[in-house]
């Protein structure tokens, strides 16, 4: 038995579930949250039509209309009849969680941190939009509960920023990045396999650059097409190649080799809704990837952090 195993998984790479064991001894479940937010490529600051993979970003559970606090209440009542009184995460998920101003997000952030429930907020929002005084609502905040900062960043190909309408350069990812991790706050990356015309190589090397960023955690899942998004129009215009199962997988264990094995890997594939997605269908067969992953990673002897130099900051 190597130590790389996450002995309560039995996994070769640092799930979330050992994290939060290993850390807190317990689980702790997600609670869907709508804030109401826009975004900043949605709304014309800094353009429109919004990232073309994009469908509003709320998940199968989020409730939008409601209060926080009713939202909360809602999903509790969900988590909790199949979990029974459990902690819970309040995700802000749905498009630009930070982008507003800073006396609207208090509001909205404490009546999650007030749910009797709540252990901790994950926030997903754009590096870019981090004022002076939404790090400073942020620390505050860090302090009370357990809070993570999610940065969606895809990739770090500057053609390809341009290609999926991200509107932030990745400089501008970097800067709020390092601004979030100075003030002591846990971040977790986003990373996405399989966006148009990028090839293996480049997907390695936006693991290879956030390997060297160190995140607290890294969320991987592969390109969904959807029903209704920009990027639905351009694939039944002149379909792309879309990876398959084998190929992402590949992929995906070669970027966990090269990610530092402190690094918690918070999803390594997403689940799109069955109902509005497009391609590719093997997504949908969350159990199936997840097995065959750790299948593969058996049978090559791999584990997460393998060729990544702890030591140097380098690759070895």
């Amino acid at each position: 038995m190597h130590e790389f195993i996450y002995s309560l998984d039995n996994k070769r790479y640092h799930t979330l579930n050992y994290h939060l064991r290993k850390n807190f001894g317990m689980k702790i479940y997600k609670a869907v949250i709508d804030g109401g937010f826009t975004c900043p490529n949605i709304d014309g600051s800094k353009g429109t039509g919004g990232c073309i993979f994009c469908d509003g970003g709320s998940g199968y559970f989020t409730h939008s209309g409601l209060s926080v606090r009713n939202q909360l209440e809602t999903e509790y009542q969900r988590i909790s009849s199949k979990y029974g009184d459990v902690p819970v995460t309040a995700y802000f998920q749905a498009n630009t969680n930070t982008y507003a101003p800073v006396e609207k997000l208090r509001e909205l952030y404490f009546q999650a941190i007030d749910f009797p429930h709540t252990f901790g907020i994950s926030i997903g929002t754009r590096a870019d939009c981090l004022s002076d005084d939404t790090i400073e609502l942020l620390n505050e905040i860090n302090k009370k509960v357990y809070l993570t900062v999610e940065l969606g960043m895809q990739t770090v190909h500057e053609k390809t920023i341009s290609s999926i309408n991200r509107c932030c350069t990745h400089g501008e990812f970097l800067n709020g990045y390092y601004r979030l991790r100075n003030n002591g706050i846990r971040v977790c990356i986003h990373i996405i396999n399989g966006l148009p015309d990028e090839t293996p190589e480049m997907m390695l090397e936006t693991a290879r650059q956030t390997a060297v960023l160190k995140p607290d955690a890294v969320k991987i899942q592969m390109l969904h097409v959807i029903q209704g998004t920009a990027l639905a129009e351009k694939y039944s215009e002149s379909p792309f190649h879309l990876l398959t199962m084998e190929e992402y997988i590949d992929i995906v264990i070669r970027q966990l080799e090269i990610l530092p094995p402190e690094t918690v890997i918070e999803r390594i594939t997403g689940d799109g809704d069955r109902k509005k997605l497009i391609a590719p269908m093997w997504t949908v067969n969350k159990i199936a990837v997840l097995g065959a992953i750790d299948k593969r990673m058996k049978e090559l002897d791999t584990w997460q952090g393998k060729f990544f130099n702890i030591i140097s900051g380098g690759f070895i």
